[in-house]
């Protein structure tokens, strides 16, 4: 495996292999690797001849009241962890690289990210998109693979791609839970063991949501109430929002008539977890 840092380097090398016919397949990630983050790298192994992989925690998806200083970071785990799943090239610029002094150029979607996360973080996305297409840009990618835990990341990221005619498939993969049903997250390491515990209130309550949408109810009132009601039994979670959207315009749906997205986020002491459930109409 190749460490790269520069993109003027990752650019030549990615143009060279375009130029030789082989498919690049590309996961972009924030680094601190769990098996989420492998999955992806697994499926981009098999849908390229290169596996690029790119470690870069973003400073513009944070608010000054975010984590980005306190973002779990470990290089050397990490580069020991991709090298072991088949990684080709860890693209790993540093921030200067990627937003030198004279950068002035954002990427905004617009109706995808009002909602859901986008009502407490209403400039998160604008950074995801703005890193996003950067290295797309940069790394040149026949197609590139986001996990469906950052659902409306994917879309979002799928909206973009869409609206500026851009060249590559974006993939998005079912979301790697722990055993016990948790989530795969970074964050997870920043939870006390009580806060872990209280947690897998987010996926017994879209565990419910599951159950009740299989059994042919059609009323988001009716579910949300029962979601809710699971989450809030649990002392420790802070509820930010619960919602069902329609998958694909990430509106709140009353009635549910197709796919449909059961999202949720929620404050755990320190810590903000999202999940959520894709249900889909068949």
């Amino acid at each position: 495996m190749e460490v790269i840092q520069t993109i003027k380097e990752m650019k030549e090398l990615a143009s060279q292999n375009r130029g030789t016919g082989k498919i690049i397949a590309f996961v972009p990630t924030m680094g601190c690797f769990h098996e989420g983050h492998l999955s992806l790298m697994r499926e981009g192994r098999r849908r390229g001849d290169l596996l690029v992989v790119s470690l870069f925690v973003n400073p513009t998806q944070f608010s000054p009241n975010e984590d980005f200083k306190n973002y779990p970071r470990d290089f050397e785990r990490d580069r020991k962890m991709a090298e072991e799943v088949g990684v080709d090239i860890f693209f790993t610029p540093e921030t200067e690289e990627m937003y030198p002094p004279d950068h002035q150029t954002i990427v905004r979607v617009e109706k995808v990210t009002q909602n859901l996360c986008g009502r407490s973080r209403p400039t998160h996305f604008q950074g995801v998109t703005t890193v996003v297409l950067m290295l797309f840009e940069i790394v040149m990618p026949h197609v590139a693979i986001f996990g469906e835990k950052d659902y409306q990341q994917l879309v979002t990221i799928q909206q973009m791609v869409k609206n500026l005619h851009k060249s590559v498939e974006v993939v998005g993969m079912p979301t790697i839970r722990e055993s016990d049903g948790l989530a795969m997250s970074s964050r997870n390491t920043y939870l006390q063991p009580e806060e872990r515990e209280a947690a897998l209130s987010l996926y017994r309550s879209l565990q419910k949501a599951r159950e009740l949408l299989q059994k042919g109810e059609r009323k988001a009132d009716q579910i949300l109430q029962e979601v809710k009601g699971i989450l809030q039994s649990e002392p420790l979670v802070r509820i930010d929002y619960i919602q069902i959207c329609d998958a694909h315009t990430l509106r709140d749906v009353n009635q549910i008539e197709g796919d449909v997205v059961v999202a949720l986020a929620a404050h755990l002491g320190k810590t903000r977890l999202i999940d959520n459930l894709v249900f889909r109409i068949i």
